[in-house]
């Protein structure tokens, strides 16, 4: 390993523009002749569309046009779909209603795009926008998921009865009911996973420009993941055909999800384009982002634990209701199944689980993936479930933990997912020992006298990562390869340029992804370049979410790395008149292994490029490309504990101490995955004590629709993060790497509400703990 090689903590490259301001996001881009535009917006949650009049807006000054979803039909332009099929336990198909990029009949929640205006300027749009008189219908609105599916519940969708989408079950229930039957002790938990909404530092914006001379359309866009953008825009959209599409994304300020998935405004600014004859940009602001962002999380679960009479746990059973809000996004039927009941083992051996998932459309924002996706639901179910029994049954939470984890390796859980390595009795010592766990019942006594309460908390979580092989996972219903795509590019001096289909939005890809190259080839880290985001530049990829970037995008790297180590190899060979073998690429060069003969690597690279003296056969040139599908999920774990201080009066929560003890196996970069795993926790935590999406359940208003009224997670919020981590090679993918960036959303909500329910004396409290939900569950627990 070099200085700059695997697992060096080197500095990001790309910080130095980020904090500079020389950065380059979609909203910083201008096309010549560009103009602005900007949607109307349903105010209501559900309602009937009567009519549009757009006469006076088009009549506003600096507008070019207002075009709406009837216009877009007559285009032929298709509704948005969802790219994962999940079939009910009566197998029948998902209920997938008709979502149009702008609503044409029906209006199914507040923000819902109903028309788009096309102006000079930004703020003439938006005053065009105030005037086009839409004439609704105001129609009852149903909210809350638990009362979806009620007799006389308000349709969201004709197509899905009664408002489920889909009943979806995983797991043996014969065998679970024998075990509850045979249980010394049960544990039951009601559960609410309180609704999330994204907030990156990036709003979304998209540029759609139609070039009528090539007849050849560029999306300018903040995705995660452009390539499938183009493909769902070409094939299903009928946006344009793919050849004739660019999308672009540049520099992406954050998107943890919720820029996985193609929004109705990239659809309709291409197709503004076509129609006005001029580029159209927009830009949401903060407050469109709160309405229209995809949501997160949003599931009632009722859970319950079986345990013999010697605290091993025997069984598990959840019933979740998953709400998806108005329509079905991307990855939006994949969370609450495929990627969360598959975890509800843990880190546990449970021989028998059985999960029940409805999921339900409501008149509110649609909900998809976002940071962790389905994991974070599992791990507190099972954390909130396995904390409580210690407590009922008077032991340790450490005890009962160590008593029942898994201990040998690969694990074939009940439900799907085969566990290929770990050691979570590492984990639970590293976590314990940093936190001084046995130094608690001091510490406690200590903050009593202050007139505190003291709690702790511990959460032991596993996720999967990678999202498996492609084959299985269109046998699940799966829309698309979840593989990874990679070209390496060795340039006639010797640089070099790396091609990934992954995509960063702030992990640092320009950065660890060179530190391969470097380790492979002694270069310096400012002679690789690494290039992605553009399906001109890059054919195809999968692009990045699900902590896929490491397992998946870097192996695609090992793999052409390998090609063109091999072909180095032979053509030093050749050059110096030594055997294929006794070739080694160090420090950058070849040399001969055992003598001092060496070519320096650039003038390697520039005899593949001369091709006056290569072996005979050869073809000139340096450059190869690999795609790497995964054998398996890669699976990350770890043993958070949150140690708090609840003052009594108030129901303030101060986090005193949290330990995030991760294994994710080879780690290339110690610092940035250290960053990875801070923000992941800031996330965490922001769910537990702070966030929560609330609407008014009778007009489905977004009442948390602004910082005002839904709170982040800011500096003094948060403790000094101590995060040891242990390691465990994954044999799942060449450099044992198993994704880190989704970790300390998973791990740290449990262990933060188990500290607070461990100080209060009450284990009945919902997230986010506020502290006024904080003060009325300790007067609560104070009466009882």
């Amino acid at each position: 390993m070099g200085m700059e090689g695997i697992g060096a903590r080197v500095a990001r490259k790309e910080d130095k523009r980020f904090i500079t301001g020389a950065g380059r996001y979609t909203d910083d881009f201008v096309v010549p002749g560009m103009k602005f535009a900007a949607f109307v917006r349903s105010p209501h949650a559900h309602a009937r569309i009567r009519g549009i009049d757009v006469e006076a807006a088009r009549a506003m000054p600096g507008v070019i046009d207002v075009l709406t979803g009837p216009e877009m039909k007559t285009d032929g332009i298709g509704n948005i779909i969802c790219g994962w099929m999940i079939h009910s336990k009566d197998g029948s198909p998902m209920k997938m209603g008709a979502w149009s990029p702008l609503a044409t009949d029906t209006v199914r929640y507040v923000g819902d795009a109903v028309a788009i205006v096309v102006a000079e300027t930004r703020g003439q749009a938006r005053d065009a926008a105030e005037v086009v008189d839409v004439d609704y219908e105001e129609l009852e609105a149903v909210i809350l998921p638990e009362k979806a599916m009620d007799p006389g519940a308000p349709q969201v969708h004709p197509e899905a009865e009664n408002n489920l989408i889909f009943d979806w079950v995983l797991g043996d229930e014969a065998a679970v009911e024998e075990a509850f039957g045979k249980a010394a002790h049960r544990v039951k938990l009601d559960i609410l996973n309180n609704r999330l909404i994204p907030n990156a530092i990036e709003p979304r914006s998209a540029i759609g420009h139609y070039n009528k001379a090539e007849d050849h359309y560029t999306c300018y866009t903040t995705s995660q993941n452009p390539h499938v953008a183009r493909l769902v825009m070409s094939a299903f959209y009928n946006v344009a055909p793919e050849n004739k599409l660019r999308v672009i994304a540049p520099d992406v300020g954050g998107g943890f999800g919720s820029k996985i998935y193609i929004y109705p405004e990239e659809i309709t600014c291409l197709w503004a384009s076509k129609k006005t004859g001029v580029p159209v940009k927009w830009t949401a602001d903060r407050s469109e982002s709160f309405l229209t962002d995809a949501h997160a999380r949003d599931h009632v679960t009722t859970a319950e634990i079986a345990l013999d009479a010697d605290h091993r746990i025997t069984a598990l059973r959840a019933d979740t209701i998953a709400n998806l809000g108005a329509y079905m996004s991307l990855f939006s039927s994949a969370t609450p199944t495929y990627l969360y009941a598959t975890l509800l083992s843990g880190q546990y051996e449970i021989p028998a689980i059985y999960c029940n998932v409805k999921a339900v459309y409501t008149h509110t924002c649609p909900v998809d993936a976002y940071r962790g996706a389905g994991r974070p639901e599992a791990t507190y179910v099972v954390e909130r479930l396995v904390e409580t029994a210690a407590r009922e049954l008077g032991i340790s939470p450490v005890e009962l933990r160590r008593k029942n984890f898994i201990k040998s390796f690969p694990y074939q859980t009940p439900v799907i997912m085969n566990y290929d390595s770990g050691d979570f009795g590492a984990l639970i010592d590293a976590a314990t020992k940093a936190i001084d766990y046995d130094g608690f019942a001091r510490r406690k006594e200590e903050a009593k006298a202050r007139g505190k309460l003291r709690g702790i908390g511990m959460s032991c979580y596993i996720e999967a990562c990678g999202i498996a092989p492609s084959a299985a996972v269109g046998s699940l219903g799966a829309g698309v390869g979840l593989w990874e795509s990679a070209e390496i590019r060795v340039n006639a001096v010797g640089t070099v340029e790396v091609l990934t289909g992954a995509h960063s939005h702030g992990q640092g890809h320009e950065t660890t992804f060179a530190q391969l190259v470097c380790d492979r080839f002694g270069l310096p880290m400012d002679n690789v370049s690494i290039v992605h985001g553009d399906t001109d530049k890059v054919q195809m990829g999968m692009g990045t979410y699900g902590s896929r970037s490491g397992p998946v995008g870097m192996s695609a790297i090992v793999k052409a790395l390998d090609k063109v180590e091999a072909k180095a190899k032979k053509i030093a060979a050749h050059i110096l008149e030594a055997d294929e073998g006794d070739i080694v690429i160090e420090n950058g060069e070849c040399k001969v292994a055992g003598t001092d003969k060496t070519v320096p690597w650039f003038q390697l690279a520039l005899a593949a490029y001369t091709a006056h003296n290569l072996p005979g056969g050869m073809e000139p040139g340096l450059k190869e490309g690999a795609f790497y599908d995964p054998t398996n999920f890669t699976f990350p774990s770890g043993c958070y504990i949150c140690e708090v201080e609840v003052d009594p009066d108030t129901g303030k929560t101060e986090i005193v101490q949290f330990v995030a003890a991760d294994d994710f196996g080879r780690v290339i970069n110690p610092m940035i995955v250290e960053g990875q795993v801070h923000g992941g926790l800031a996330q965490g935590i922001g769910q537990a004590l702070l966030e929560g999406a609330a609407y008014d359940r009778t007009t489905g208003q977004l009442v948390t629709g602004s910082y005002m009224d839904y709170t982040m997670p800011r500096a003094d919020d948060l403790p000094s993060f101590q995060v040891p981590m242990t390691e465990t090679i994954c044999p799942g993918n060449p450099l044992g790497i198993k994704g880190c960036g989704e970790a300390g959303a998973i791990g740290s909500p449990p262990a933060v509400i188990n500290a607070i329910t461990d100080a209060i004396g009450n284990n009945d409290l919902s997230m986010p703990a506020t502290p006024q939900k904080v003060w009325a569950a300790l007067n609560a627990a104070t009466r009882h």
